[in-house]
């Protein structure tokens, strides 16, 4: 049953490669057998951690490329060297996104004042790039006739942000979790779907998986006000990423496509 979840001789980008999660996605995908091509945009600092992938699995199961979702002929390079140096991607984990954490937050407004630059440049990223990327790397897919696309979600593509969770925050006006971001989210949800009914009958399946809040440097108020709100008690870690990930990968889920797999801890059944 484990060779459900294998994934030797498949090749998988991963876009935002070098961001919170995208080691975390590479790294399941190593773990299983596939060759992993990152995506990130050139001023991208590489990172402790895709290093150390780097130096465990080596250039020719793990490379890395320059490219900003937002930029269409970019992703067609970054396709092509894919092809060229690791061969047809069978897996996308569409990854690549803005948020705005608490702790590096440079400025807050007020609802009313969120200036709509912000909105626009998080669509333009979270959805627009999004559906370039699954364009880009769908066509080879589809020619293959075999592909799994993986669409990174969020717990507030279904629920709003708690704005309680931040109150603690010594900022003024208060911190916000940008407005936009759970509606690009929705927007990534619903966009899933569209291209699951479109590329099934081409054998490309095409899934979303939303984590719930992630454990990664938060502050230990915002860890308990978040974890009480939680049925299992707690913010996810990596680990709990990873089962979800290969199973939309693998082959064990050939029978699904257009779901939107909740990783949230239970968080969205209140």
């Amino acid at each position: 049953m484990r060779d459900l979840f294998r994934l030797d001789d498949r090749v998988a980008v991963v876009t935002g490669a070098l961001g919170l999660l995208g080691p975390v996605w590479a790294e399941g995908l190593l773990a299983a057998g596939a060759a992993v091509v990152g995506i990130d945009r050139p001023e991208a600092k590489m990172t402790d951690r895709f290093r150390r992938l780097l130096d465990r699995y080596g250039e020719k199961r793990l490379g890395l490329v320059r490219a900003d979702v937002c930029d269409r002929r970019a992703l067609v390079r970054a396709r092509e060297f894919c092809i060229s140096e690791f061969g047809t991607p069978a897996i996308l984990v569409n990854n690549a996104g803005i948020d705005q954490p608490p702790g590096k937050l440079k400025k807050s407004y007020r609802m009313e004042d969120v200036p709509v630059e912000i909105s626009r440049a998080i669509f333009e990223v979270n959805v627009l790039g999004l559906f370039q990327s699954a364009q880009v790397f769908g066509a080879a897919m589809l020619k293959a006739k075999r592909g799994s696309i993986i669409n990174i979600g969020s717990l507030y593509a279904s629920v709003s942000p708690d704005l309680r969770f931040y109150d603690h925050i010594p900022v003024d006006p208060p911190f916000l979790k940008p407005p936009a971001y759970g509606a690009s989210k929705a927007a990534v949800v619903n966009l899933t779907r569209y291209l699951a009914t479109a590329w099934a009958p081409r054998n490309v399946r095409v899934n979303a998986l939303s984590p719930g809040g992630v454990k990664g440097g938060q502050d230990e108020k915002f860890i308990r006000k978040f974890s009480s709100r939680v049925p299992l008690g707690r913010m996810a870690a990596d680990r709990d990423l990873i089962g979800p990930l290969l199973f939309l990968a693998s082959d064990a889920s050939s029978y699904v496509t257009g779901a939107n797999l909740k990783v949230d801890g239970g968080y969205t059944v209140w």
